[in-house]
C-alpha cells in the first residue's frame, strides 16, 4: 500500500465511487458481500487498492496546503518539480487558531512582531509522497487564497 486505507468515514462517503470501482472488476453487493465474510484478506487487498487510487488522485490534484498552529502558519505551493514555502512566525502572545488572533495577523503582517519566510525546495521522493506526507503531519488541502496574499506581501 502506497498511502494509507481511508477512514471508514471516507468509504462511506465514497460508497458510489467503491461500488463502481468493484464493478469494473466485475464485483457486485452480493459478491462483495462474499468475498468480505470469505476471504477478509482480498477485502482487504480492494480496501487498500481503492484507497491509493482515490489518494493518487486527490494528491495529484492537490495545489496548495497550510498548516496552523499556535504562533506559526506553513503555507505551501506544491507545483511538478517543487515546492514552495511561506513561514508565518508571530513574536507575541496569540493563538492563530483562534479567529480573533488570526484576524490580527491579517491586519498587523506588517508588524515587528511577524515575521516571514520563504523558500523553495525540489522534491526529495516522488511528489505525492511528500504531500501525503504534510496531510498526515497535520497540513490541510486549500485553494490558496492565504498563499497568494503572503506571496505578494513577499515579492
Amino acid at each position: 500500500m502506497k498511502y494509507r486505507q481511508l477512514t471508514k468515514e471516507q468509504f462511506e462517503s465514497l460508497h458510489e465511487e467503491f461500488s463502481k470501482f468493484l464493478a469494473t472488476q466485475g464485483v457486485d453487493f452480493k459478491e462483495w458481500k462474499k468475498i468480505k465474510d470469505e476471504k477478509p484478506n482480498l477485502a482487504e487487498n480492494e480496501l487498500n487498492l481503492f484507497s491509493d487510487i482515490v489518494w493518487e488522485d486527490v494528491l495529484k490534484r492537490t495545489e496548495y496546503l497550510e498548516h496552523f498552529s499556535k504562533k506559526t502558519i506553513n503555507l505551501f505551493k506544491c507545483e511538478e518539480g517543487k515546492m514552495s514555502r511561506i513561514v508565518i512566525k508571530v513574536h507575541k502572545e496569540v493563538d492563530l487558531l483562534q479567529q480573533n488572533d488570526y484576524n490580527w495577523l491579517l491586519e498587523n503582517y506588517e508588524s515587528k512582531e511577524v515575521e516571514l519566510f520563504n523558500g523553495t525546495k525540489t522534491y526529495n521522493s516522488e511528489r505525492n509522497i511528500e504531500i501525503f506526507d504534510l496531510i498526515e503531519k497535520g497540513s490541510a488541502i486549500s485553494n490558496g487564497e492565504l498563499y497568494n496574499f503572503f506571496d505578494k506581501i513577499i515579492s
